[in-house]
């Protein structure tokens, strides 16, 4: 709730009104990006459970709905814009990169979502075309922190659809 009233998370601010020292909100919170990393993994969550809500056929097919709907989610996300256009470093450590479970996460959420949708294979190959899957998929919906113009789902689409086997 804190995230979503300000559009980013000031621990002090958190603490005080959470009722607890800064020091004990960072023993359970551990730091600062983990808690973002735990609170864009639930709003990631909650658009990949309407994404799959929404989700239509079979296959490649569906994946590739989910996954523009969940593109059009993220890219919708006010606050998310707003804390990535204030904080890009931040935001780049946080969402792309190993300092939070966040990408982990959305590798396994992927490989889910494959097996989900009929995608059949082996699963070491499958669990790597996930993460394949995942960074072009960051690529679409994160491109302002990796510092590219903004990258189209419909560029996108091909190279996804070539991950699918």
């Amino acid at each position: 709730m804190h995230y979503l009233k300000h559009s980013t998370i000031d621990m002090d601010l958190l603490a005080s009104e959470m009722s607890i020292s800064r020091a004990t909100l960072y023993r359970a919170a551990g730091s600062r990006d983990a808690l973002f990393g735990e609170v864009f993994w639930a709003i990631g969550r909650i658009f990949l459970a309407e994404a799959g809500g929404e989700a239509i056929g079979t296959g490649a097919d569906r994946v590739l709905f989910l996954s523009r709907a969940f593109a059009e989610m993220v890219t919708g996300a006010h606050q998310l814009r707003q804390f990535v256009a204030a904080e890009p470093q931040t935001a780049a450590r946080v969402l792309l990169t190993t300092a939070t479970d966040v990408h982990h996460r959305a590798v396994d959420a992927q490989l889910g979502i494959f097996l989900e949708s009929g995608i059949t294979g082996d699963v070491e190959e499958l669990r790597l075309r996930s993460f394949l899957y995942v960074r072009l998929m960051e690529s679409v919906v994160y491109s302002s922190v990796l510092g590219v113009p903004e990258v189209n789902f419909d560029l996108a689409e091909p190279a996804l659809r070539a991950l699918l086997p």
